[in-house]
């Protein structure tokens, strides 16, 4: 599994990330097939076994707080990297148990590491 370090110097894996993709909108689209026809708008379709998605997850399953860069196809869960999330936003995630979508602040920071936008 990559480390930060070892993904800011993968420039393809960056931009093959979808920011805008959630834990929920994945599972739906890969692992609920037939259920994605409210984001075929949104460029959101799989055609294929070979389709997957790649971004990230907040994961608060226990503490501290972890970012992972997963690979979501229809077969298959790939966890790419795996990121500490900085002690100045773990206070934000105390309460918080279970797998989320970045946001905010975080999201910004992890966007400013990887040379996002």
């Amino acid at each position: 599994m990559l480390t930060l370090e070892e993904l800011k110097k993968d420039r393809q894996l960056i931009n093959s990330i979808d920011w805008e993709m959630t834990p929920e909108m994945a599972v739906r689209l890969h692992l609920e097939w037939g259920n994605v026809w409210s984001d075929i708008n949104r460029g959101y379709l799989i055609r294929s076994k070979n389709d997957y998605s790649v971004y990230f997850i907040l994961n608060c399953a226990s503490k501290p707080c972890f970012l992972n860069l997963i690979q979501l196809s229809p077969h298959q869960a790939v966890d790419i990297a795996k990121i500490e999330v900085p002690e100045k936003f773990q206070h934000k995630f105390y309460h918080f148990n279970g797998v989320y979508a970045p946001e905010g602040e975080l999201k910004k920071w992890l966007k400013k590491e990887l040379n996002v936008e």
